[in-house]
């Protein structure tokens, strides 16, 4: 079977195919035919060699997946061959808290990831894909549709709140839809009105271009009567947190997701003085991703896919993910 690494060299330009033996599964684990994995903002920090200098390498890249199941090993009981499953983020978080442990059995870091043709999970590792959904739409729920659930649900997300996004990535979309249905309101940031427009259109109240209004803070306060945002779904980093800590109300909710924006100076006062909650979100448990599979069914939730690229162009999907230009979810059909 063929899987993209990055060998021994970080870099985008270093990532290579490699052939290797098909894999089989061992006791409690499942063979699974991938046929498509989703892209996100960390499998560039790992190719670069950013998210973990150290990593241990060679390493299949990818941290999202969906396929079928070819095999099972001996004692499984949860999944059989021909069922359609996604592979969970963390191998080892099932439910309750975090644990040092769960934390180390991230696909595409700890453990192989997805970009392959066969891949071999835990059986413990995998959920159902929702009846409604092909394998590209399922392949980009396990990372961006799990954090986003995971933030607004542990924010108290529901009627009467009002959600603030930054940009239209895939955490961002997913967050909105997912506001929309919780039954919050929402406003948006981004660098375009193109995209704007098409988050209006997908259920958003208001939106600001934060390249033609840098404010967008006392923006946000402004569209709540000068109150501020209960929840806001933060990725940029400490380059944006600041401004986050402003928009969000007495008392609000700053979930910190991503580092997009890169380095920067963070003055924790305001923290303080607004008595904010700020809780950083590493994804979720498998227990997490099974309710959000829920709502996804009971509403019709479909994901947001901007691209499909073929499995020989993964490199070229990632630098496209790179330029920033996508829309929701960037996949790869594998």
């Amino acid at each position: 079977m063929k899987a993209l690494v990055v060998p021994s060299g970080f870099g985008l330009d270093n990532l290579a195919f490699q052939d290797r033996p098909d894999p089989a599964p061992g006791p409690g684990q499942v063979l699974v035919r991938v046929r498509a994995a989703s892209l996100n903002y960390r499998d560039l920090l790992v190719a670069k060699g950013v998210y973990n200098p150290k990593q241990k390498t060679p390493r299949v890249l990818g941290s999202d997946g969906a396929g079928e199941v070819v095999a099972v090993g001996p004692g499984v009981t949860r999944f059989a061959a021909g069922d359609r499953v996604i592979g969970c983020f963390m191998q080892g978080w099932l439910s309750g808290p975090i644990s040092d442990a769960a934390a180390k059995t991230t696909l595409g870091g700890d453990l192989d990831g997805t970009l392959a043709e066969q891949v071999v999970f835990s059986e413990a590792g995998l959920v159902s894909v929702p009846g409604s959904l092909t394998f590209e739409e399922a392949a980009t729920l396990p990372c961006a549709a799990v954090t986003a659930w995971h933030a607004l649900t542990g924010a108290g997300c529901g009627p009467g709140k009002t959600v603030l996004l930054q940009g239209t990535g895939g955490v961002s979309i997913f967050a909105l839809q997912f506001a929309r249905a919780l039954g919050a309101r929402v406003l948006v940031t981004s660098g375009s009105d193109e995209k704007l427009n098409r988050a209006l259109d997908m259920g958003a109240s208001a939106g600001t271009n934060y390249r033609t209004s840098p404010a967008w803070d006392k923006w946000a306060r402004e569209q709540t009567d000068g109150t501020g945002v209960d929840i806001v779904i933060e990725v940029g980093g400490a380059g944006t947190l600041e401004s986050s800590v402003k928009a969000v109300r007495l008392g609000g909710h700053v979930a910190l997701i991503g580092v997009l924006s890169g380095a920067g100076t963070f003055n924790p006062l305001p923290v303080l003085m607004k008595a904010v909650r700020v809780q950083g979100v590493f994804v979720g448990s498998r227990a997490m991703f099974e309710d959000m599979n829920r709502l996804i069914a009971g509403e019709g939730v479909r994901p947001v896919i901007d691209r499909v690229f073929p499995f020989a162009d993964a490199p070229a999907a990632l630098r496209y993910l790179e330029s920033g230009a996508h829309f929701g979810k960037v996949v790869v059909a594998v």
